[in-house]
């Protein structure tokens, strides 16, 4: 801190007591748990603040957290203490258990336009956004990418990969129970061979994005609408998505209010805003992910020529809260993290 700024804040200090209070002193705050890029000056958050804010007379507080895991295991520590009105960024793999916290209040929002690759019919939560895991290549440093999950963990140490820790992060629980799901008893098996090929397992998917764009490895865990980006914003068609043989895992990202929350109004209002259009209309080119509602012509063009998976799997809610332990086990067992 450089002289002039100590000044000025020490200024600052010595008049705040003599200062009215602020005009939103006594506007109701929305206090939101999200993941970190949600709310990144790049993400959804900014917008959606700047929309909800002027109609809802309130503030929204974001509380930024590594990943949807790291939202559960928060709450989970807090319980009936927590801050959180609001928790957005759970996904469908983590409700079962988010819901067995006895957080969760039903939601009561009008979900008739929702469409999305499965029903919904969930009373807790909220879908506002959904999109399908996948592996995403360099095309210049890779030209033949594996076209099948048997084939990505089949033998031998090329090409390298990066994925994300599924005990932290929602993309690599995804993966988990995408190579569970579709390899079966095969799984232990398939993860020693993938380690064979790992670059490195990072915490959350930026971290492991951003090693992939700096050339560190042809291949890295993410999702298909990952390539819309790149053409979008770089013009270019260099990165693309694997739709596998035997299908693509689905994620479905998710928000419910909290029955200790001091603004139940307030995070009822903010869940119906996030399925209506004005709110969708920002999830494509922000979060990079398909909206839950079907926007027709408003959907970008790279999102509507964005290949779909021809077999979209996803494990039930119960099954994955049963097992997710057992098969994180596995997975460290096997590939020796």
């Amino acid at each position: 801190m450089t002289l002039r700024h100590g000044a000025l804040l020490a200024a600052v200090i010595a008049t705040s007591a003599a200062a009215p209070a602020p005009l939103w002193a006594d506007t109701p705050a929305l206090t939101v748990y999200t993941y970190n890029s949600f709310v990144s000056e790049w993400g959804p958050g900014p917008a959606l603040q700047k929309e909800f804010e002027q109609t809802c007379g309130c503030k929204i507080e974001w509380v930024g957290l590594e990943d949807g895991a790291a939202l559960l295991s928060r709450l989970k520590l807090e319980g009936e203490q927590t801050d959180a009105d609001v928790v957005l960024g759970i996904d469908t793999n983590l409700t079962a258990e988010t819901k067995a916290t006895g957080l969760v209040l039903p939601h009561a929002v009008d979900l008739s336009a929702v469409k999305l690759p499965i029903a919904w019919d969930d009373a807790d939560f909220v879908p506002y956004d959904y999109g399908y895991f996948a592996f995403v290549y360099d095309s210049q440093a890779l030209p033949k990418p594996p076209q099948s999950l048997a084939e990505l963990a089949g033998a031998g140490d090329a090409p390298k990969l990066i994925y994300m820790d599924p005990r932290t992060s929602t993309p690599g629980l995804g993966l988990l129970l995408w190579v569970k799901q579709a390899l079966g008893d095969e799984a232990a098996g398939a993860w020693k061979n993938i380690a064979q090929k790992t670059l490195t397992v990072t915490k959350g998917w930026s971290e492991g994005y951003g090693l992939f764009l700096k050339g560190e490895a042809p291949l890295v865990l993410s999702y298909t609408t990952s390539p819309a980006y790149h053409q979008m914003m770089e013009d270019t068609d260099r990165y693309k998505a694997l739709n596998f043989a035997e299908g693509n895992y689905l994620q479905v990202e998710v928000a419910a209010r909290l029955k200790t929350s001091d603004q139940p109004d307030l995070a009822q209002k903010f869940l119906a805003f996030l399925v209506s259009r004005p709110a969708q209309e920002k999830i494509p080119t922000t979060n990079w992910m398909y909206p839950v509602i079907d926007l027709g012509d408003a959907l970008p063009e790279a999102f509507r020529k964005l290949p779909v998976p021809a077999k979209t799997l996803l494990m039930p809610q119960d099954k994955v809260a049963a097992n997710r332990g057992a098969w994180i086990d596995e997975w460290l067992n096997s590939a020796g993290q």
